[in-house]
């Protein structure tokens, strides 16, 4: 299956769920998403609000703002954002780490629901987020939500992975507990060809122009801890018998003590792609 079919597939999945399974499916591991998940570098955000022409008069809706990860970056410009988020648990966790930006207003709701009325803003930021929405109520939603030529932005974290060693160490581990979690390991082309896919979904729309993009590969050590408890924040775990959940942590534990220690090296892609609407 080609990248551009794999993409589908994966967000019919999630789009499956109905729009109240989607905003409770974080709840359990929300401040754990909180705590653990990394947020975008600078140079990134840097990159985005250069190619757009943001500045504090803009104004910006961001889709799924989760706990705050992306919003607190872009609330630095002094631009007026109205974040939304269906998930509660992310909604009070965002609303506190914005509370130091009266610049920035957090509403409990989805884009599905999400009524802009009059208003039109000169950006649309989804941060790792907008695989979760249907793609024909995404891109309608979010272009009819920005004025003309104004921009729909997103922001991929991609997984954070092991060493290839160690991935390849631990297959056996997740082979015995959950075999459904076990997948190759995606090294630099496989990510590219998945963001290209992503893109391309931004383009069969229709309703964009000018697509632009960048990319970074990103060095973080973690705790095994910490490193763990960021599993727990990816949805296959999330989908998992808390047994089974127990059991895979505890061997995984084992292992990546053996392997490294205490601490556990990772690497991460991160990446925007941008477009305007047409």
């Amino acid at each position: 299956m080609d990248p551009v079919a794999e993409i589908k597939e994966a967000i019919a999945t999630y789009a499956a769920r109905s729009v109240e399974q989607r905003s409770r499916w974080y709840s359990p591991a929300a401040e754990a998403y909180a705590a653990t998940r990394p947020s975008y570098p600078q140079q990134l955000v840097n990159a985005v609000v250069a190619r757009s022409g943001l500045t504090a008069a803009s104004t910006m809706l961001e889709v799924g703002c989760g706990p705050g990860t992306a919003t607190v970056s872009f609330a630095e410009l002094g631009c007026r954002i109205v974040a939304i988020e269906p998930n509660p648990q992310f909604c009070l966790l965002a609303e506190e780490i914005c509370q130091r930006y009266p610049n920035v207003e957090v509403v409990k709701t989805s884009l599905e629901e999400w009524e802009p009325q009059q208003e039109r803003f000169d950006a649309v930021l989804a941060a790792t987020s907008f695989h979760w929405i249907p793609p024909e109520i995404a891109y309608p939603k979010a272009a009819g939500s920005l004025r003309e030529n104004g921009w729909l932005i997103l922001l991929w974290n991609k997984e954070l992975q092991p060493p290839l060693a160690t991935h390849e160490a631990l297959r056996e581990i997740y082979r015995r507990h959950a075999p459904e979690l076990e997948r190759p390991y995606e090294d630099a082309a496989t990510v590219a060809g998945i963001l290209t896919a992503l893109g391309q979904l931004v383009m069969e729309s229709q309703l964009f122009h000018g697509a632009q993009q960048g990319q970074w590969l990103v060095e973080s050590l973690l705790n095994i801890d910490d490193y763990l408890t960021l599993l727990t924040t990816y949805s296959p775990f999330l989908a998992l018998d808390p047994d089974v959940q127990a059991a895979l942590t505890s061997d995984l534990r084992r292992a990546l003590q053996q392997i490294h220690g205490d601490t556990v090296p990772l690497t991460y892609t991160t990446a925007y792609q941008m477009a305007q609407r047409v």
